[in-house]
């Protein structure tokens, strides 16, 4: 609709003016009824303006919308055509800035919701996000990319098929590599669950020498990168290849290393990491089949601490938008699937740059 001017202003006062339900609401002409789509579908010149209105209009209740005589397919159009192929544009625009948003507004829209990620994948939109992921020279948008693949992926059989003949693997083992605390973290996470899905992945994980980046990142002074590494390890004992990681004389080590820092914490810091306790003792026990030193010590559970919990969701922990709540919209769970291709890496590997979190 190239032809309408830009329109956002007033159908957003229009609509949130609606929006707090104290309203009754009132008959809409079909005349402004066509205004409102073709302003949805309308094109922009600020883009980061028009990235968080995008997000503003999609939180407006659909029995809001309803009641102006919106129809559930308008709505479902609305969200799609009106948000997200502008959003998937962005994600090649020159600014680095915008590139960074995009991936963003993009991971909080398909979070848990089967529709937009469906149609995210047969617009391309897979593409550009893991080419921003392996090879942008920005690496915030490299890190937020990571996080839109994530979201996009999860829960998505057909998506996480895509990444896989996509080579997402080789920028995953870039992404374990960088200087970024945040990146390793998110890659750390994707990978646990991606081996949670499919356990065939884990012996082309440890070909690729995956084991041994998260072995690093077991020191990490960072406690999310520390728990998500241990997390990755921990999906890797409990299948086939618990006798190769167990073979692996550093990882006793870094174990036992780790167990004697957190004896050495204070009751608070203990509490904090309470997440790490149980993954080092999970990580321990399906190595080398034995109590850790942590359960020997006392020192797995604590005072007001209940053991029957699992071990924690450290994948879904890093992964879950803080704008999920207005996108929620749980998918079927899928099923495993058994193959995996992989062609040569990205060129290089990756590199921190200024301005990275």
């Amino acid at each position: 609709m190239a032809g309408y001017g830009l329109k956002w202003a007033g159908l957003l006062k229009w609509s949130l003016s609606y929006a707090d339900g104290t309203r009754p609401p009132c008959p809409v002409s079909e005349e402004r009824r066509r205004w409102f789509i073709e302003a949805m579908q309308a094109r922009t010149v600020n883009v980061v303006n028009r990235m968080k209105e995008i997000a503003l209009v999609m939180r407006t209740p659909e029995d809001v919308l309803e009641a102006q005589g919106i129809t559930p397919s308008d709505i479902e159009d609305l969200h799609l055509v009106g948000g997200l192929l502008p959003l998937l544009s962005y994600l090649r625009k020159p600014n680095a800035c915008i590139r960074a948003k995009a991936a963003e507004v993009v991971s909080v829209t398909v979070h848990n919701n089967a529709r937009n990620q469906q149609f995210v994948n047969e617009a391309g939109g897979l593409e550009p996000l893991l080419s921003n992921f392996t090879s942008d020279p920005d690496m915030t948008v490299r890190t937020e990319a990571l996080g839109a693949i994530s979201s996009l992926i999860r829960n998505n059989k057909s998506g996480i098929a895509a990444f896989r003949l996509a080579n997402g693997y080789a920028g995953l083992r870039d992404a374990l590599s960088s200087d970024s605390v945040k990146c390793q973290r998110k890659a750390a996470s994707l990978i646990q669950y991606l081996l949670q899905e499919d356990s065939s992945d884990c012996s082309v994980v440890m070909e690729l020498g995956f084991h041994r980046l998260m072995m690093h990142l077991v020191s990490s002074n960072d406690s999310g990168v520390r728990e998500a590494a241990l997390g990755g390890l921990l999906e890797l004992a409990r299948k086939e290849s618990r006798i190769l990681l167990a073979q692996e004389g550093k990882l006793r080590q870094l174990l036992r290393n780790r167990m004697e820092s957190i004896k050495s914490m204070s009751p608070s810091d203990l509490a904090a990491a309470r997440e790490e306790r149980q993954l080092v003792d999970s990580l321990w026990s399906a190595c080398y089949h034995e109590p850790s030193l942590l359960r020997k010590e006392g020192l797995l559970v604590l005072p007001g601490e209940d053991l029957s919990e699992p071990p924690p969701d450290v994948a879904g922990k890093f992964f879950e938008p803080p704008l999920c709540a207005w996108t929620s919209n749980p998918a079927n769970e899928t099923k495993k699937q058994n193959s995996l291709l992989l062609g040569p890496g990205p060129p290089g590997g990756m590199t921190d740059y200024p301005g990275d979190n």
